[in-house]
């Protein structure tokens, strides 16, 4: 009995270097080598309840047990063609008498590679249930790290309720994390710090090059990235030198990157991509017409040859170039040819249907960009922009260009009776229109007016077209207004004038409701949330799935997206001033408005009415983004609260959380410092504002971002519905392209948006974008049960997904439902941006336009 009592068994589940990386035999090799030079992989337990002096002067620390070492590696084989965890048993000498319960362990790796350590349990704790320890983790070799790496069990505790004996650890823990702010990072640095947008522009490379540093300015302000440490370019001090395009090891926290499937997800869609961008280049060379599509014929095309796979030694030669997990991405057997753009969703059903001016229209409240659109609320629509600096930019569209088309309506009557509608990006756009211009893209800033019709749907009244003043910006807009027409070259004008305004959506959607408002928001409050609220913090836990991958993603995109010549810049219309711009745009992000509900009432899209379901009435009833998002937004919320009343009973918990305190002051302070005097900035005295602001972050990183980001393919695959780019104005009677309008109407839209090239190259981006990775956690999943001890937040959690998984049949009704009409529209595609996929477990992801990811994960 007495040698019962001193030992404890446990189970540890790893993965190893080499079945990671796929043809890195050396390190199972060499890990084998110092396992049996007897340099392994010890483990130490530390109590949660037994304490021991530290050092003299410096308290107490959980008393540690005997190390124990894993045993049998050598003999352990994995799969060394896919991912596959490895079990190993372990036993501690554990006297709970005299050692208490366990609360963390540390783990030491002397063998010559890291490797991925995912849990530990223990079972024979009298008395006590099995532990877990969730790590995910990759653990270096020891000599690595500067300090001891130390895991916690799952028990959440605010800072002043952690015992005694975890303390210390908690505290070193953070202080590990912060680092030293100074030095390049290093592949196993575990730190997390701030740095300007600086590693953009390659001034070395010439002035064209070049780009100006985002953040730390009044002219520029933008939230803070990780920092790298890389040193600065020889040419600009204050810009970071930036690694070979194919050099993809951009630093990052190591846990903060892909995981092995997610990764060959991600290399598996950027190579097929890829090709698909070459292999119709190499066509158009026999064209009559490099780099155009002569004909809407032309671009269907893209999507309807494919690729027969090499065969032989070729295939071979492939098969060891290419991991197999990429490999069976490409050679999928889900009905997508190799090669070859799969049918966007806007052409499946008809192949005109988007043309439609319901189908303009609708996209704004069901598209993938259906947060812009606000009620009118003067008229004519007005300019906040400075008329001391840009002259008079009031709108110039008149009632007489819209009375005739109000339904009998007078335009005041109109107003009131929440008729008028505006799609607005003529402020965000004249300030940089004439530099736009200035290169190969030739655009407008645009508003376009609505009217609500009695079944619901919208139909455009008004285009407006706006130019800066030839003799300067101050002296105010030249503006063109054109108005709907079915018949004659007046259809084809009136085309051409949707395809502005689309260019005009396409560019605000990527750079600022995508890329700004979802993916550069959120990562300093990953950043922030690593360097001060502990794994144990149950904040932490509650934020931590939404933060998955984030980082890695922003990174990958700074390095091949949005630098200088990115593929951002070759494929959308501001091209080297569009990120310069979404900084412009960032002075006027406001946190709280990021909630759904504020950002309904701010847009007038909402009326408060304590009589509806969500204290919010609709304006537009049938508003597919806001109908179902504000059914997840209440659910998020709901859990949210739960949660955090549980670990919080009043608010002074919360206001003397000295981690909580220091979360919120660095996030705006360091973080989103820039904006730090701003007014707005919620206090974080009281649960309503910490459950407020986690809210706004889970909404943030889940669904708002699943809303703007995987309808691109199935809405933008097809460019000629949302162009990214204009390539000449709108043509003047008299002039040659204005007779070929006349004449061949479908060649002249053709002339005027994205050419080929950056079409097949914009296509392939959004392809590789709107794709649900085959390991996605959706919201209302955790990667494991176990994520967290306390029963009362497992079981709200269980709560939150069942309210999901009824808002999933919800969301299937309406769309059955005839009378709404923006549900599917003409072009038959049914609404399910917003559909959460809870209740989905296959991992089959792929381009299928719905399901609501955790985080922000590509």
């Amino acid at each position: 009995m007495e040698n019962e009592k001193r030992v404890v068994k446990g189970r540890v589940v790893l993965m190893k270097k080499g079945v990671l990386d796929f043809h890195d035999m050396k390190a199972n090799i060499l890990d084998r080598v110092h396992e049996f030079l007897g340099n392994g992989v010890s483990l130490q337990l530390i109590s949660s309840t037994i304490t021991t002096p530290d050092h003299p002067g410096k308290g107490l620390r959980g008393k540690r047990g005997k190390v124990s070492y894993l045993k049998s590696w050598m003999s352990k084989i994995s799969s060394l063609t896919k991912a596959a965890d490895t079990e190993f048993y372990i036993t501690f000498e554990w006297d709970h008498e005299i050692m208490g319960v366990p609360g963390a362990f540390i783990i030491r790796n002397y063998h010559h590679s890291q490797f991925y350590l995912k849990t530990l349990t223990i079972q024979d704790i009298p008395g006590h249930a099995p532990l877990h320890f969730l790590c995910n983790s990759w653990v270096y070799p020891a000599h690595r790290y500067t300090s001891d790496r130390v895991f916690f069990a799952n028990k959440a505790y605010i800072p002043s309720e952690t015992p005694e004996a975890l303390r210390k650890f908690r505290e070193e823990e953070l202080s590990s994390l912060r680092g030293k702010g100074v030095g390049k990072l290093q592949e196993w640095d575990r730190v997390y710090d701030y740095a300007y947008y600086n590693d953009l522009g390659t001034p070395d490379n010439g002035v064209e090059y070049a780009r100006p540093v985002l953040g730390g300015s009044q002219q520029f302000p933008y939230p803070r990235r990780g920092r790298t440490g890389r040193q600065h370019t020889k040419k600009d001090p204050k810009t970071e030198s930036r690694l070979l395009l194919l050099n993809l090891n951009v630093y990052v926290p190591r846990d903060e990157q892909f995981g092995h499937i997610k990764f060959s997800d991600f290399l598996a869609y950027s190579l097929k991509s890829i090709a698909q961008v070459v292999l119709p280049e190499i066509r158009s060379l026999c064209n009559k017409t490099i780099n155009e599509f002569d004909s809407f014929e032309d671009v269907l095309a893209i999507y309807e040859g494919s690729l027969q796979l090499p065969t032989g030694p070729v295939l071979n030669k492939i098969r060891q170039l290419i991991p197999y997990e990429i490999l069976r991405e490409l050679v999928r057997n889900d009905g997508e040819k190799f090669l070859k753009f799969p049918v966007p969703d806007v052409i499946k059903v008809s192949k005109d249907a988007w043309r439609s001016d319901e189908e303009f229209s609708r996209e704004m409240l069901a598209g993938v960009n259906p947060v812009i659109i606000r009620r009118l609320q003067e008229f004519p629509p007005a300019s906040k922009l400075d008329p001391k600096l840009y002259g008079d930019q009031n709108s110039s569209i008149r009632a007489h260009h819209i009375e005739t088309c109000l339904n009998g309506l007078i335009i005041d009557a109109a107003l009131q009776n929440n008729k008028l509608y505006i799609l607005d990006h003529h402020d965000t756009l004249m300030p940089y229109i004439s530099r736009i211009n200035s290169t190969n893209t030739k655009t407008y800033a645009t508003r376009t007016l609505l009217f609500l019709q009695d079944d619901g749907t919208l139909k455009p009244l008004a285009i407006e077209l706006s130019l800066s003043h030839p003799q300067g910006e101050q002296y105010g807009a030249v503006s063109k207004v054109f108005t709907p027409a079915k018949e004659g070259v007046a259809a084809s004008v009136w085309q051409l004038a949707k395809a502005y305004v689309s260019v005009n959506d396409s560019g605000y959607h990527q750079l600022v409701s995508h890329w700004l408002y979802t993916h550069a928001v959120i990562e300093p409050f990953i950043i922030a949330t690593s360097r001060q609220l502990s794994v144990l913090h149950p904040i932490h836990k509650l934020l931590q799935p939404h933060f998955r991958d984030t980082m890695h993603i922003n990174a990958l995109a700074r390095h091949t997206l949005i630098n200088a010549d990115g593929v951002l810049e070759k494929t959308v219309f501001p091209g080297k001033f569009a990120l310069e711009m979404s900084a412009v745009i960032y002075k006027n992000w406001v946190f709280g408005e990021q909630a759904l509900p504020a950002d309904l009432l701010k847009r007038g899209m909402a009326v408060q009415d304590s009589s509806c379901p969500h204290g919010l009435k609709l304006v537009i009833e049938d508003y597919p983004f806001a109908v179902d998002g504000l059914e997840i937004w209440d659910a998020i919320e709901s859990w949210v609260s739960e949660y955090c009343n549980f670990y919080y009973p009043s608010d002074d918990m919360v206001e003397k959380d000295t981690e909580i305190q220091s979360w919120w002051e660095e996030v705006r302070v360091e973080g989103h410092g820039d904006l730090k005097d701003r007014t707005w900035w919620l206090e974080m005295k009281t649960r309503v504002e910490l459950i407020q602001s986690c809210t706004i972050i889970i909404w943030i990183a889940s669904a708002f971002h699943a809303a703007v980001n995987f309808g691109q393919y199935p809405y933008a695959g097809y460019l000629p519905n949302r162009p990214t780019v204009s390539r000449r104005f709108m043509p003047e009677p008299g002039t040659p392209e204005y007779a070929e309008l006349e004449s061949n109407p479908d060649l002249a839209f053709l002339k005027t948006i994205t050419a080929q090239f950056q079409t097949l190259l914009g296509v392939s981006l959004i392809e590789v974008l709107s794709r649900h990775s085959t390991e996605e956690v959706y919201l209302g999943q955790r990667d494991s049960p176990d994520w967290t001890f306390d029963a009362e937040p497992l079981k709200a959690f269980e709560r939150f997904a069942q309210k999901l998984i009824q808002i999933e049949k919800n969301i299937t009704e309406r769309n059955n439902d005839k009378r709404l009409k923006n549900r599917n529209g003409p072009v038959k595609v049914p609404y399910t941006l917003l559909y959460p996929n809870t209740s989905d477990y296959t991992r089959e992801g792929g381009l299928n336009g719905k399901g609501i990811p955790n985080s922000i994960s590509i």
